[in-house]
């Protein structure tokens, strides 16, 4: 009696593994060339010969690379090496918040953390590094807080652009990724947690004092007033976690 094979792998390649194999190949042919972000890749065809796969196999590895911002797809232009992105780490980890929830925000607690040190870490560089133009774009984008918080609007970009604002004098485009990806995380997963009215009002005064340390060019205050902006936060997170 003939036993019949029925799975449809039978004779084929596992297409999982496969895909990964070629996306492999192609990071490997773009540091092999010395691509850099912005630059065009081959047409598909040219690619196929020079990583030796299937059309499919390099259109389902070029979706993978592009979920990973690591190859940009123009549609009617081609395939470009991605820019410098985090949003693969955004997408995680917020899922990661979501996913502890109101449990413990356990995810959110080391967001905080993250951000807390980096700001801290850098900021006797932040206070050489800032000119007159961005203490005064500072001070506006606080005052525009305080307007909003008296009311009772949210202010999330203006608190995104303050927090970027603070950190571009630095000229490092990776903390200004690094910055942004963690505040997209606690802006996401945040609203979980249960705050009150007048937190609005403290957030935006905890920004004011930010910039008054700027201002006065005092790194060891601007430490000081960082911990108290982000002082709510770990309170809330407490909260949650307290039995």
């Amino acid at each position: 009696m003939t036993t019949i094979d029925a799975s449809p792998l039978r004779g084929t390649e596992r297409p999982g593994p496969r895909r990964q194999e070629v996306a492999t190949r192609i990071k490997e042919y773009i540091l092999r060339n010395r691509l850099k972000p912005g630059n065009l890749l081959p047409t598909e065809l040219e690619l196929c010969e020079a990583v030796g796969a299937s059309r499919s196999s390099v259109r389902e590895a070029v979706k993978i690379l592009s979920a990973l911002d690591i190859v940009e797809v123009r549609h009617g232009h081609g395939t470009f090496v991605g820019r410098m992105s985090l949003n693969a780490l955004v997408e995680s980890l917020t899922f990661r918040g979501l996913l502890s929830g109101e449990e413990d925000h356990h995810v959110l607690g080391q967001v905080v953390d993250v951000r807390q040190t980096l700001e801290q870490g850098l900021a006797a560089e932040a206070i050489g590094a800032l000119d007159d133009e961005h203490r005064a774009q500072l001070s506006a984008l606080a005052d525009e807080m305080e307007n909003l918080a008296a009311q009772g609007k949210d202010f999330l970009e203006v608190d995104r652009a303050f927090h970027l604002k603070l950190m571009e004098p630095l000229g490092n485009d990776l903390i200004l990724q690094l910055t942004e990806a963690f505040w997209q995380v606690q802006a996401i997963v945040a609203p979980t947690l249960r705050t009150e009215p007048e937190d609005r009002v403290i957030t935006a005064q905890r920004h004011r004092t930010i910039v008054d340390a700027v201002v006065a060019g005092d790194a060891g205050e601007l430490r000081s007033a960082i911990a108290d902006h982000y002082a709510p936060i770990r309170a809330s997170i407490a909260r949650v976690a307290r039995p």
